[in-house]
C-alpha cells in the first residue's frame, strides 16, 4: 500500500510517498481502508520538528482520517465490517481526564497517523460517523471539531444568549461558530480579510472585525457588548493574542486556549486573570466520550463541515503548503481511496 512518511524534521520536503505492506488486525484491532484525512496546524509543527523534542522519524503524519471498516481482528464488537469511522486524536483517552499516558497515543505524532491507504487501529480508537456526513466531511471532525466541542460545550457551558469571540477563520473557530449557533449564543468573529468576514457572517456570525484594519480589536469588542466583553473566547493565537483576549472577555468569563498560531515567547501579564476572576483553560483536543457526544448533536442539528479545498492523495505537499499559507476557510481535505 501506498503512505506518506516524514523521514526528518526537514519540513514539508521531508514528506515521502513509500510503499509499505499492507497491516493486518490482531485480536481487538480493525483495518480501515482510509477515504479521507483533514490538515490541521499541528500538522505543519510535525513536519517541521516544532510539536516537541524527541520526534520519531520515519512517522505517518496526520491525526485526522475517516474511511472504511475493511477487515476487524478476534474479539472486535465495537464496529463491523462496513462501517464508517473516524479515528480519535489520542487513541487511549476514551473517557475522563488526560493522562501522561494517554498523551503518548496521538496519532501523527506519538503514533503513526492516517496519511496512508490503510491503518490499523485499536477498536476503541474509532467512532461511528454521521450519517449525512461524506468522508472528506468526517475527516475534518477529530481534532478541530473535537477541541472546539470540548472548549465550548464540555468544559464551556456554553447557553442561549451567551456570547462568544472566535479568533481568526481557521477549522477551530468555524466549528465553534456552528456549535455557538446551535446553542443560541452570538457570535463575534474576527479575520483580516473582509472576504473571509463575509463568509462568516453568512454563516451565522453577528459581527465581525477585521483586525488588520482595527488593530485595537479587543476595544471594539468591549463596545459592542455593551462595555461588559465576551463570556467565551475561542483563543487559537497564542501568545500574540492571548492579551487582547484577556482584555475582550468579561469578569468571571472563559478563554479557552486552544492555538499558537502567532508569535511565541510574548510575556503575558497575569493581573487581568486575577482581577477579572477569568478562567483560562488549556484545550488539547478531547476524548472518545467528547467525540461521541459532539456526533450525536452534529447528527441531530444536520451540521455539515466547511471544507474549503480537496487535494488527491498525490498531492499531499500542495495540501501541506495550502495550510500554511493561511489562504484556507474551514478545513483542507485530502482525499485517499475515493
Amino acid at each position: 500500500m501506498k503512505v506518506y512518511e516524514i523521514q526528518s524534521n526537514a519540513g514539508i520536503d521531508a514528506l515521502a510517498l513509500v510503499h509499505r505492506p499492507e497491516p493486518k488486525p490482531a485480536p481487538g484491532e480493525v483495518l480501515i481502508q482510509v477515504k479521507a484525512t483533514s490538515l490541521n496546524y499541528r500538522d505543519l509543527l510535525v513536519a517541521e520538528g516544532a510539536y516537541g523534542a524527541g520526534q520519531k522519524y520515519p512517522l505517518i503524519p496526520m491525526s485526522d482520517g475517516a474511511g472504511e471498516v475493511v477487515a476487524v481482528g478476534e474479539g472486535v464488537t465495537r464496529v463491523k465490517v462496513g462501517d464508517r469511522v473516524a479515528a480519535t486524536f489520542f487513541q487511549d483517552w476514551i473517557y475522563g481526564s488526560l493522562t501522561r499516558e494517554k498523551m503518548k497515543s496521538d496519532l501523527g505524532g506519538g503514533i503513526d497517523g492516517m496519511l496512508a491507504e490503510y491503518v490499523v487501529l485499536h477498536q476503541d480508537g474509532l467512532v461511528i460517523l454521521p450519517d449525512h456526513l461524506s468522508y472528506a466531511e468526517g475527516a475534518t471532525l477529530p481534532c478541530a471539531a473535537v477541541t472546539a466541542w470540548h472548549g465550548l460545550v464540555t468544559k464551556g457551558n456554553i447557553g442561549a444568549g451567551d456570547s462568544v469571540l472566535l479568533l481568526g477563520t481557521g477549522g477551530v473557530s468555524i466549528f465553534a461558530l456552528q456549535f455557538a449557533k446551535i446553542h443560541g449564543a452570538r457570535a463575534i468573529a474576527t479575520s483580516s480579510s473582509d472576504e473571509k468576514l463575509a463568509r462568516v457572517k453568512q454563516l451565522g456570525a453577528d459581527e465581525t472585525i477585521n483586525y488588520k484594519t482595527t488593530p485595537d480589536w479587543e476595544k471594539q469588542v468591549y463596545q459592542l457588548t455593551n462595555r461588559i466583553g465576551v463570556d467565551h473566547v475561542i483563543e487559537v493565537g497564542g501568545a500574540g493574542t492571548l492579551p487582547k483576549s484577556l482584555q475582550a472577555v468579561r469578569i468571571g468569563g472563559r478563554v479557552s486556549l486552544i492555538g499558537v498560531l502567532s508569535e511565541r515567547g510574548s510575556e503575558i501579564d497575569p493581573m487581568p486573570i486575577l482581577f477579572k476572576s477569568l478562567t483560562v483553560q488549556g484545550i488539547y483536543v478531547g476524548s472518545r466520550e467528547m467525540f461521541e457526544a459532539m456526533n450525536q448533536t452534529i447528527q441531530h442539528h444536520q451540521i455539515k463541515p466547511i471544507i474549503d479545498r480537496i487535494f488527491p492523495f498525490d498531492e499531499a505537499r500542495e495540501a501541506y503548503r495550502y495550510l500554511k499559507s493561511a489562504a484556507h476557510f474551514g478545513k483542507v481535505v485530502i482525499s485517499i481511496n475515493s
